[in-house]
C-alpha cells in the first residue's frame, strides 16, 4: 500500500475520467385518433377509454414534454371538451409544454384536441378547421307508409319524441335544434379564441365551418407552422430526444370477442366521419 497525499491527482484518473452517461431528453408522444365518440369502441375515442393513457404520457419517467398526434375527424363535443380539458389541466400542473401534430385531419372536435395543445403543427396536406356544429340524419316516414307501416309513439310531454325519424319534421323542432347547434357553435368559438388568442387572422371569418389545408391554417393563425413530428421535436429538445410512444388499446374481451352489431354501426359512424373530409 502506499500512502496518498490529500489532493493528489492520479495520472491514470486524469487519463480515464469517471464515466458518465450522456443524458437525452425524453418526449411522450400521445395518439389521438379516431372518431370522438361517447363509447369509445372500435376505435374511436373517449375520455374514459383514454384518460389513463393521458395521466401516463405526462407522468411516467417524467418527460420534458408532451407531443399530440392527432388524426380525428371530429365527433362528440363533450367528449372533445373532456379530452382537451384533462391534457391541459396536467400540462399547467405539472408545468411541461405540450405539441400538437395534425397527420391527415384534426378537424372539428379534432381541432379541439389540438388546441390543448401550446403550439399546432401540420402537414402540407393537412385539413383542420371545420369550426361549427352538425347534425345530420335520415326520414323514413314515406317509406313505412309505403309499406302500411303504422308509427306509433306515446309520450308524455309533447317535445319527447322531437326529431323522430318516422315522423315528419317539425319547423319547431327544427328551430330547438338550430338552437342547441347555435349555444355549442358558441362555445366551440370560444374555447378556440381563448386558446390561440392573438396569432387568429382577425381579417377573416374562422368559424364558418370551413376546413383550411395545409399552410392556409398557419395563415388563418389556426396552425403555427408546417412541420413534421420527429424532426421539430429534434429542433426544440436536440438530435438525441427520445420519443416515448402512447396509445389506447381496446379492452381484452373487446378485441377479441367483439359485438357484430356494435363494431357493424361504429365503423358506419367512422367512415362517415371521415368521408365528409374526402379521407
Amino acid at each position: 500500500m502506499f500512502p496518498v497525499r490529500a489532493g493528489y491527482t492520479s495520472p491514470f484518473m486524469l487519463r480515464f475520467p469517471p464515466f458518465r452517461r450522456k443524458s437525452s431528453r425524453k418526449v411522450s408522444v400521445l395518439r389521438l385518433q379516431g372518431v370522438i365518440s361517447a363509447t369509445g369502441g372500435r376505435g374511436a375515442l373517449a375520455h374514459a377509454s383514454i384518460a389513463a393513457v393521458i395521466e401516463k404520457a405526462f407522468r411516467k419517467g417524467k418527460p420534458d414534454a408532451v407531443a399530440l398526434a392527432i388524426n380525428s375527424p371530429g365527433g362528440s363535443p363533450v367528449q372533445s371538451a373532456l379530452i382537451g380539458a384533462q391534457i391541459r389541466r396536467l400540462a399547467d400542473e405539472i408545468s411541461l409544454p405540450v405539441h400538437a401534430f395534425v397527420e391527415d385531419v384534426a378537424a372539428s372536435g379534432g381541432y379541439w384536441l389540438a388546441t390543448a395543445a401550446d403550439d399546432i403543427w401540420v402537414d402540407d396536406s393537412s385539413i383542420t378547421g371545420s369550426i361549427g356544429v352538425i347534425s345530420a340524419g335520415f326520414g323514413f316516414q314515406d317509406l313505412i307508409a309505403r309499406y302500411g307501416i303504422e308509427r306509433r309513439v306515446h309520450t308524455a310531454g309533447e317535445d319527447k319524441s322531437m326529431l323522430d325519424p318516422f315522423r315528419p319534421e317539425r319547423a319547431q323542432d327544427i328551430d330547438r335544434l338550430k338552437a342547441v347547434q347555435q349555444r355549442i357553435h358558441t362555445h366551440f368559438i370560444a374555447h378556440v379564441t381563448a386558446r390561440r388568442g392573438e396569432r387568429l387572422n382577425r381579417e377573416k371569418d374562422l368559424f364558418t365551418g370551413e376546413i383550411f389545408i395545409g399552410a392556409e391554417a398557419v395563415t388563418a393563425g389556426l396552425a403555427d407552422g408546417v412541420a413534421h413530428m420527429v424532426p421539430k421535436l429534434q429542433e426544440l429538445y436536440g438530435k438525441k430526444v427520445r420519443l416515448v410512444h402512447l396509445g389506447q388499446r381496446r379492452p381484452l374481451l373487446q378485441r377479441f370477442i367483439p359485438g357484430i352489431l356494435s363494431d357493424a354501426i361504429g365503423a358506419v359512424e367512422d367512415r362517415v366521419g371521415w368521408t365528409r373530409y374526402g379521407l
